[in-house]
């Protein structure tokens, strides 16, 4: 077998469980290993590190599937995908939710597979070329645990390009139903999967989504980047005197109405760039009580924080001077680049520009399904941060 040696001082992250060696933390490659083979890594003194899947195509061009001697195989890949499954109970036993990530990539030590259950239907991503030989086996282990009515290959991720792979999608097995409709804190929900964002749609913030209801009882809410409208339907759901959803997207635009008179619930829809919509409410002196931000990544990289921090900081300006003595603001970062430390201060500084006290009322991060694993931080990429404004 091939072999990796990694430059003295970049072993440690490694040795501390994390999963990437980078092409440029390699000294010395021993052997000629092909793009997608297993091989085995070493610190730069010789000490094993682990065996990973090779891809000199990628940054990432070791991903370690393990961290000492155990022998990666079909019987530990299925394994895994089980043991992945079986972490999803708690999930799949959660009153009126149906839809869960199942596995999670590296989190779950499966490097670039990602699977999320909607319902009936199992929507699976393989994203690495040394994990793609063992789709059939993911595909049929995944059948075998969570007995979909549909599975479906969503190959189609630009991602893979990288990593010298075709994009394509596929159903595997079963038939796909039309429309594919959800079930989400006692809410029901259409997905698109063909064509919607990820996998079909976000399942990262179905917790927050709940958890958003205690403050909306009789609240003016304003949902701003809504996509399919969670905040936006959970608050409608608690009784909110008014809620907005705003969304750049028609075709997200479309989802929250649909999706809010599949429920019964009344919310104003309104396409358009948050940013500007935000501006326009703080021009014409318009108030809410609750004010939602959930933007998609503003950075992905650390290069540009800088510019995403600014991002932030501009709508929870705009969010802050919208929100009344006693308001709450509950805005969201799903950047690993963007430290959960460096968003907070972010967000604090809105508030210290308009001379405004504000209350930490919790600092929340993506709901159970999406594991975070110790010794990857990368695995933990979004925080919710959820203030009150004193004055």
């Amino acid at each position: 077998m091939a072999s990796v040696h990694v430059l003295n001082g970049r072993q440690k992250k490694l040795v501390h469980g994390h999963p990437w060696i980078y092409g440029n933390e390699i000294e010395h490659t021993e052997g000629e290993p092909e793009n997608g083979e297993l091989v085995e890594a070493y610190d730069f003194r010789g000490r094993f590190l682990g065996y990973g899947m090779y891809n000199a195509n990628s940054l990432l061009t070791v991903r370690l599937l393990t961290h000492d001697r155990t022998e990666v195989n079909d019987a530990l890949i299925e394994f895994r995908v089980r043991q992945a499954s079986e972490a999803r109970r708690i999930i799949r036993e959660r009153p009126g939710t149906n839809s869960c990530r199942v596995i999670f990539g590296e989190a779950d030590r499966l490097p670039g597979v990602i699977c999320d259950r909607f319902g009936p239907v199992l929507v699976l991503q393989i994203l690495t070329l040394g994990m793609e030989r063992y789709t059939d086996l993911i595909a049929r282990t995944l059948i075998d645990c969570e007995k979909p009515e549909c599975l479906y290959l969503a190959n189609d991720d630009r991602i893979r390009e990288k990593e010298g792979m075709t994009c394509f999608t596929k159903v595997l097995f079963g038939q796909m139903p039309e429309p594919v409709i959800v079930e989400e804190n006692g809410i029901r929900m259409q997905v698109d999967i063909r064509g919607g964002q990820k996998t079909g749609s976000f399942l990262d913030q179905k917790a927050n989504h709940l958890y958003v209801r205690q403050f909306c009882r009789d609240a003016r809410v304003l949902d701003c980047f809504s996509y399919a409208g969670g905040f936006a339907l959970n608050a409608a759901a608690a009784g909110a005197k008014s809620v907005t959803a705003v969304d750049i997207s028609e075709a997200a635009v479309d989802l929250i109405r649909r999706n809010a008179e599949m429920n019964g619930l009344k919310v104003d829809e309104v396409c358009q760039n948050a940013f500007d919509f935000l501006r326009e409410q703080v021009r014409t002196g318009n108030h809410y009580d609750v004010v939602v931000l959930d933007p998609p990544a503003f950075t992905k990289a650390h290069a540009n924080l800088e510019n995403a921090c600014r991002g932030y900081k501009e709508i929870a300006l705009s969010a802050m001077r919208l929100l009344p003595k006693g308001g709450v603001l509950a805005t969201h970062s799903c950047s690993y680049h963007m430290p959960e430390e460096t968003f907070l201060n972010t967000v604090y500084s809105a508030a210290q520009d308009l001379h405004r006290q504000v209350q930490l009322i919790d600092l929340r991060r993506q709901d159970m399904d999406h594991p975070v694993l110790a010794g990857y931080p990368e695995s933990h990429y979004l925080k919710s941060v959820w203030l009150r404004m004193l004055d």
